[in-house]
Order: C-alpha cells, then sequence, then structure tokens
C-alpha cells in the first residue's frame, strides 16, 4: 500500500508492516519517517539492525542470505538498505525473492532518492505494495511552506508574530533541515518568549535554497517577483543555468505547441503526458502558459533562451542571470498581442 507521511503515526499504532520503502529528496522528512519506523520497531523487541548501501561494492547475496538466515537467538532484526539513486540493478531479483515471502522475524527498511515512473512498474514494487508500505516524501510547495513553519513552530511551542514567520519563510524556503534547526536554536534563545521580526532578523541567516526545476515553474506560472529571488539564490550558489535553460526552453516549445498544434477537442493534460510531462505541477504551469500569453512572448522567451545560453557560455558580457531575470518579466504579464 501506499500512504503519505502524516499518516504514517496512526499506522504503526496498528502495528508493524514487514517491509517499509521511504523514498523522497527531502533528507529531514525522509529521516523522521525512518526514525519513527524504527521507534515502533524497537519497542516491538526488533533491536538488532543491519544496515547496507546499495553501491558498486554491495553484495546483494549477503543481503538475501541476511534476509533469509534463521537467528540463532531468535532475535527480530532491521535489515536497512540505502537506495541513492532510487535504483536496485542487480538488486530487483534479489528483492523480488525476499518480498515473495517476507521473513517474520525481519521488518526490512528500503531508503531511496525519489522513484522514477519506470522503477514503480518493476516486480518488485508490485510486491512490495503487497506485503509492505511506500512512503513517497514530496518537498514542500512555496506557497504551503509558511504553515509547514507555522506547524513545526507550535509543535516546539514557539510564539510567532505574523511578520517573524513571513521572514522566516523568505530565509528558508526549501531548506526544510535549515528550517527546523534555526526554530531549535529560536527555542533556546527566546525561552518561551514570543518571537518577532527584530529576533529572526538578528538570529536567522539566509539558507532558502531552490533547484532549477523549481525555477522553470515559477517563470511559467508568471510569478516573476518570486523567480527573481530564486534566480538570484541560484546565482550566489554558483549554479550552472544551462541545465534549467534546457527544460526551458522545451517547455516552451510545448507551450507554443499547445496555442498552435493542439487537435480539436484534445485534452491539453493528455497531450503533454504524450511528450513526457507526468508532473501534475509542471504540466499545469505549461497549460496555464498557454492560456496566458501570446505567440509573440513565448518567442520573445525562446529568444532571451538563445541570449542566455550565449552568456553561458562566455559569449556576452552579461551573466546569464542577467537575461533570465528579463526572461521571468516577460512571461509574467497577460499577453500583449
Amino acid at each position: 500500500m501506499k500512504t503519505q507521511p502524516g499518516q504514517l503515526p496512526q499506522l504503526l499504532k496498528k502495528g508493524l508492516a514487514s517491509v517499509y520503502l521511504i523514498s523522497g529528496d527531502e533528507p529531514l522528512l525522509v529521516q523522521e519517517c525512518c526514525d519513527q519506523i524504527r521507534a515502533a520497531a524497537r519497542k516491538a523487541g526488533y533491536q538488532d539492525r543491519l544496515t547496507f548501501h546499495a553501491d558498486n561494492q554491495l553484495d546483494w547475496n549477503t543481503v538475501a542470505d541476511e534476509c533469509n538466515a534463521l537467528s540463532l537467538f531468535a532475535e527480530k532484526r532491521r535489515i536497512e538498505i540505502h537506495l541513492p539513486t532510487g535504483k536496485l540493478g542487480d538488486g530487483r531479483r534479489v528483492l523480488e525473492q525476499v518480498l515473495q515471502a517476507p521473513p517474520e522475524d525481519v521488518i526490512l527498511l528500503l531508503i531511496s532518492a525519489r522513484l522514477d515512473a519506470a522503477e514503480t512498474k518493476r516486480k518488485w514494487y508490485k510486491e512490495l505494495q503487497g506485503h509492505g508500505v511506500h512512503i513517497p516524501v514530496w518537498p514542500v510547495e512555496a506557497e504551503k511552506f509558511p504553515g509547514w513553519l507555522q506547524q513545526r513552530a507550535n509543535a516546539k511551542e514557539l510564539s510567532l508574530t505574523r511578520g517573524a514567520l513571513e521572514i522566516l519563510a523568505e530565509r528558508l524556503e526549501g531548506n526544510l533541515l535549515a528550517a527546523s534547526q534555526e526554530l531549535d536554536r529560536l527555542a533556546l534563545l527566546t525561552h518561551g518568549k514570543t518571537i518577532d521580526e527584530e529576533t529572526v532578523e538578528q538570529a536567522v541567516q539566509d539558507s532558502a535554497r531552490f533547484n532549477g526545476f523549481e525555477l522553470v515553474t515559477e517563470i511559467l506560472s508568471g510569478k516573476a517577483v518570486h523567480a527573481c529571488r530564486m534566480i538570484g539564490v541560484l546565482e550566489q550558489e554558483g549554479e550552472n543555468p544551462l541545465g534549467l535553460l534546457t527544460v526551458l526552453v522545451r517547455d516552451l516549445h510545448l507551450i507554443a505547441e499547445l496555442k498552435t498544434a493542439l487537435p480539436r477537442g484534445e485534452n491539453p493534460a493528455g497531450f503533454l503526458k504524450k511528450r513526457g510531462v507526468f508532473q501534475p505541477k509542471r504540466s499545469s504551469a505549461i497549460q496555464q502558459a498557454a492560456r496566458r500569453l501570446s505567440m509573440s512572448q513565448v518567442h520573445q522567451a525562446i529568444n532571451l533562451c538563445s541570449y542566455t545560453d550565449r552568456a553561458a557560455k562566455g559569449f556576452d558580457d552579461l551573466p546569464p542571470w542577467h537575461y533570465l531575470r528579463d526572461l521571468s518579466a516577460a512571461l509574467a504579464g497577460p499577453q500583449n498581442s
């Protein structure tokens, strides 16, 4: 079965499954889910732990032997396998066999990067769905981040003014680990007092973190102010813009297709899926942009992508981020023709 992180505590109260898969690219939330499972397992008597890392040196036969071995002292064990790439490779066959009949004295915990769609169609994953629990962990979206911060603050019994919450959200967006650490530090500094804007200004550094894919979505959504803030952070971090530029150009051409080549009566979401766009948020941003922008704005944006590409390769006096800011502004408005 598949469930959400927020439903895990109640699920664990009903009893332990034989296998858990925690997948995602948000380390703090993945770690917290794993810690809940570990605590429940220890409470149920699964004290011994074996840990494997699925790198090039891992012998999956060793994993199979440990899963199938009978303990001499009838000890219940936790076997954890870290999958840093989200790919099993040679481990698929082993997991298929183990998951067909999971051992009674073992709880298997798989800790993985985000799984791609192809991996979830494989036999091992289908076996896991039948015997265990998959908890996919997703990043907290920008518009939900202040609420997430407030919830965490409440759990730590911290009182924040509205202004303090706004500054925290701006400085910590996209970096949940830093956000959690800063809230812990504020709790130590303020000793139960209400935390105001001045306190946050003095105590909290700007630790916002973004990635290129998030920036592309914000640009296409017309959120120029937020996009420019993200550009500033990525520029300071020394990000190479060529990777996100490839995605942006591809999406701009999809927008042009939606405006000119979409067959009458065809669903835009289905049209985009045929072209490899499966993520709902990205699909929605492309569809909204196709409705909002004129063809001249789309062509202007593609031209600015060319300038950005030249600048990133050293053929322009201006930095590539300058043109990305111009592009964000160009795509922010309604149709201009």
